[in-house]
């Protein structure tokens, strides 16, 4: 990475020519290597640039949709302003940022992904007028584009706010303007916190927690009920996961011969090149470290004979995410065991995913899933029964842990905030979309099992659209089976 100069430091007026030297000179990096700009480089750098303004863009593949979700947002709250930021970037290390992915809130509203954006929706006679503020191009006359850290010829090409104007379907506003604004701004005003101080500190005395609140729960739940756009997206997040799972099979002797990063970093590669990223840190866990629901150091030996958990979702470039689970057999045959505790696992998922239809209540696909876990322990002679008792004191969750599922779309663990009246407590609709993910997990250390079930971990997960009739699993391209998984690795194998 260069290092020039530093690029969390203002533009200084050194660069912007002689009748600005009563301004501070350019703050350099402490050890950067040329001591400053002469105004010969300034004034050459301002000039000798070709006109790259885009002029036949064309709304982005959303910009319906994101309308017709700003107008619900303004039916919901008439008379108020409404400030939806995108958030900014975030410091990994000394001068080097995190990648930026914008808020959920925002991103849904507006399609756009860049930092220091802000949504605001002026209140209107008859409704709102949406504004969509956004950093301008750098300036070239003061030398902002190529002196500034976050500066073009550093950063890359952004918009013009006539260009964002035109994808997006919003008029577009410098938001360095912004503050000011709403410092002055009068009337009751809403702000989705969490994602830039800024704007929170220059509304801090116009604003409520508690009314901030409700404007985060509503588009929360705005996010419930899946329009067309985002079923397509989420399908294709799903296919690509599907074939990411595929990449990891054919190199599972390469992950033997290392660890766990290689199928991390296998099912990362299919995600960049197909998608924005990764949906979630991908939990790759061999052996006993199936058994811990979030693995995600993927530090780990790969070794044959034993299972691998792989639970991994790519990202489409719209921020749509799938959520998939598989445990395959490493060496690509399953045990005795290790499929008669798959087996009973994928037979919970087949009670859960039929109980997923609309005009069921959400949790039902958790009962029907949890029910015959617990007739496998009692079975098995893992817990006392009978069933009813199992299930009533939760007995069962000493070796199921986790719910069965939860709804899915930008965020993995989508609408989180959304009211438990309308989440989980209740009823399922056609366009909803959640996972059904039950699982049995044996810890290593558990000795109130028997020896061999110690260190194995299964689930299986799959992501679940409810349709006017039913439900369809938009990941059905992976297998389930325990034996057709077999089939599947044996021939992805070759």
């Amino acid at each position: 990475m260069s290092d020039a100069l530093n690029p969390a430091e203002p533009i200084a007026a050194t660069a912007a020519g002689p009748e600005e030297t009563e301004e501070e000179p350019i703050k350099q990096r402490k050890n950067g290597l040329y001591p400053g700009v002469s105004d010969e480089l300034a004034e050459s750098m301002k000039s000798g640039w070709a006109d790259t303004e885009l002029h036949d863009l064309q709304p982005i593949a959303q910009a319906e949709n994101t309308a017709a979700r700003r107008a619900a947002l303004s039916a919901r709250f008439p008379g108020e302003r409404l400030v939806i930021p995108a958030g900014n970037l975030k410091t990994r290390s000394n001068d080097t940022e995190y990648a930026f992915r914008a808020s959920v809130e925002y991103a849904y509203l507006t399609g756009n992904q860049t930092e220091d954006g802000v949504l605001v929706l002026e209140p209107t006679a008859t409704g709102h007028d949406a504004t969509i503020y956004l950093l301008p191009r750098s300036n070239r006359e003061n030398g902002e584009f190529w002196l500034d850290g976050q500066g073009e010829l550093w950063v890359g090409r952004r918009h013009s706010l006539t260009e964002a104007g035109k994808l997006y379907g919003i008029p577009a506003s410098d938001v360095r303007e912004l503050t000011d604004k709403l410092r002055e701004a009068t009337g009751p005003v809403r702000v989705v916190r969490g994602h830039d101080a800024g704007i929170e500190a220059a509304l801090t005395d116009k604003v409520t927690a508690e009314r901030d609140e409700e404007l985060r729960v509503f588009l929360s739940e705005a996010r419930l009920v899946k329009d067309e756009f985002e079923i397509g997206e989420l399908q294709k997040a799903c296919d690509s996961t599907a074939r990411g799972f595929e990449d990891v099979v054919k190199v599972l002797d390469k992950a033997e011969a290392t660890s766990e990063r290689y199928i991390e970093g296998t099912f990362f590669l299919r995600a960049r090149v197909e998608g924005n990223d990764i949906g979630y840190g991908s939990i790759c866990a061999a052996g006993p470290h199936a058994t811990t629901l979030h693995w995600v150091r993927n530090d780990g030996a790969v070794r044959s004979g034993e299972l691998l958990l792989l639970d991994a979702g790519v990202e489409t470039h719209s921020y749509y995410t799938a959520d998939i689970t598989r445990t395959l057999p490493i060496n690509g045959r399953f045990n005795e065991l290790q499929k008669k505790i798959y087996d009973a696992v994928y037979e919970a998922q087949e009670a859960g995913i039929a109980a997923v239809k609309p005009g069921g209540k959400f949790r039902d696909f958790h009962d029907a899933s949890q029910r015959v876990l617990a007739e496998k322990l009692v079975e098995w002679g893992l817990v006392e029964g009978p069933v009813e008792r199992v299930l009533e004191l939760g007995l069962q969750r000493r070796w199921t842990l986790h719910g069965t599922g939860h709804m899915l779309g930008m965020d993995v663990h989508d609408c989180a905030v959304a009211r438990t009246e309308s989440y989980v407590d209740g009823t399922l609709e056609p366009g909803m979309c959640l996972t059904v993910e039950p699982g049995l997990y044996f810890q290593a250390d558990d000795l109130t099992v028997p020896e061999e079930y110690r260190g194995i971990g299964v689930r299986i997960e799959d992501d679940i659209l409810v349709t006017a009739d039913g439900n369809k699993n938009l990941s059905a391209a992976l297998p389930r089976t325990s034996d057709d998984v077999e089939a599947w690795m044996a021939r992805l194998k070759g």
